[in-house]
């Protein structure tokens, strides 16, 4: 007799999932920490220009 194996069914997340979503959160922390900084492409040339 064969037995019916079973797999459990992934609960969570998964490490795929986790890293995507820390990657998401680093570029969205370092491009709001660049404005509240002013430090972005197109104010540093405005301003070397004025």
């Amino acid at each position: 007799m064969k037995k019916n194996k079973r797999y459990k069914k992934e609960k969570g997340i998964t490490l795929i999932a986790l890293v995507i979503t820390i990657v998401i959160l680093l570029i969205l922390a370092s491009v709001s920490i660049a404005m509240l900084t002013g430090e972005s492409r197109n104010t540093n040339t405005s301003r070397k220009s004025k």
